[in-house]
């Protein structure tokens, strides 16, 4: 496994798995697996409603807790500080730990402030190694940035080679913040798996479409958390770290940007208007 280096000096590694609508029914098994192929960074939400299955693979994988790089992120529900620090406590008897190594906003509606206050003091107490934000556009981000104390360590953002966020990787990086990406996959969109420019680049290398999207944003510095319920792709998601895409190559997926969300934008009322619906 590589790793990136947050701000505060804690190592994460650079390829995780996420829980993203995997059904709370079928995420220990899921996450078991994840583990037995090598993963040890797991991704979950309060929103995914599937900590507890997260938790009960961690028990009963056998491997003690500080192997693992957890991660879960408080919900729009759970905004402000009293409620923040209540679903902390939630989240981490759910996961059934006392610590744990990544916190992130997961939204940026309701009272985050109050909600990154109750992290900072988890964070300044030990019971949260690093706190950050989720789908903070460039704007919110650097509102954040500038007003906490613990500056975010990680901004979790759809990222994939439809979408690299040039942009707010540009002021991410100038503030030492890790951008890591949601939807590496694009969720297929765009015919992603079998795109013409990213199959031929695969093909050089012996490695699918899939493989070199993941490959192409492990090259461009984004940690990655790529979702699957199969044990075969979980497997070809996590064989990343034997080849080495070229600078032609690099370029020529570049050029794939289109610099626009693929799902929605904080900037959309009627997105807005949907978030606050599903409260």
């Amino acid at each position: 496994m590589e790793y990136v280096t947050l701000n505060n000096g804690i190592k994460m590694p650079k390829l995780g798995y996420g829980v993203y609508q995997t059904p709370p029914e079928d995420t220990k098994r899921c996450v078991l697996d994840a583990i037995e192929v090598g993963y040890r960074s797991i991704d979950t939400a309060q929103a995914y409603g599937n900590e507890e299955g997260v938790g009960q693979a961690l028990a009963e994988c056998g491997l003690p807790r500080e192997e693992f790089f957890l991660t879960t992120k408080v919900w729009i529900t759970n905004t402000g500080y009293e409620k923040a620090k209540a679903s902390i406590e939630d989240s981490m008897q759910k996961l059934g730990t006392d610590y744990l190594d990544l916190l992130l906003i997961h939204q940026p509606f309701g009272d985050y402030y109050g909600t990154y206050r109750a992290m900072e003091e988890f964070y300044e107490a030990g019971k949260i190694r690093a706190i950050g934000v989720s789908n903070f556009e460039p704007d919110r981000y650097l509102d954040i940035e500038h007003f906490a104390n613990i500056k975010p360590a990680v901004n979790q953002v759809e990222t994939h080679v439809f979408q690299q966020q040039k942009v707010a990787k540009e002021y991410l990086q100038k503030y030492g913040c890790q951008i890591e990406s949601w939807g590496p996959f694009a969720e297929g969109k765009n015919d992603i798996f079998t795109n013409p420019v990213i199959t031929k680049i695969g093909e050089k290398y012996g490695k699918t479409a899939a493989q070199t999207a993941l490959r192409f944003l492990l090259q461009s510095d984004v940690v990655i958390i790529p979702k699957s319920v199969n044990k075969d792709r979980m497997q070809q998601n996590f064989d990343l770290f034997d080849f080495t895409l070229s600078p032609e190559d690099m370029a020529a997926i570049e050029a794939l940007d289109g610099g626009q969300s693929l799902f929605f934008s904080h900037y959309d009322p009627k997105t807005v208007e949907w978030f606050m619906s599903i409260l």
